[in-house]
């Protein structure tokens, strides 16, 4: 009966340069990259890189805008009701008026 025999540090040193070896004959059969294709490359991002800044700084544009125009209507509301609470003398008055006639028909 045979038992799994460990490899020796020999044999693993040597299997392991084999495999570089092998890695590196790979690499080397590998073609050399044309010139032209890798600038074709660098221009096409480039350009996805200049699209993509343009369409963050108008997603950025409109985010602001969109919080100004919220600022905007806040300030028109609050002005509406500060103008709404402002009322003349005379409508203070009648105000008044109606306050004390009804504290005297509650009275009676």
């Amino acid at each position: 009966m045979s038992f799994f025999k460990d490899p020796s540090f020999q044999e693993r040193t040597e299997l392991a340069k084999q495999a570089r070896m092998k890695a590196l004959e790979k690499l080397k059969a590998k073609p050399p990259v044309d010139e032209a294709v890798l600038a074709e490359r660098r221009a096409a991002f480039e350009a996805r890189q200049a699209a993509e800044a343009e369409a963050r700084e108008a997603k950025k544009a409109a985010k602001l805008q969109e919080i100004a125009d919220k600022k905007a209507k806040a300030l028109e509301e609050e002005a509406k009701k500060v103008k709404a609470v402002e009322l003349t003398e005379a409508e203070k008055k009648a105000a008044r008026d109606a306050r004390y006639a009804a504290r005297k028909n509650r009275k009676k």
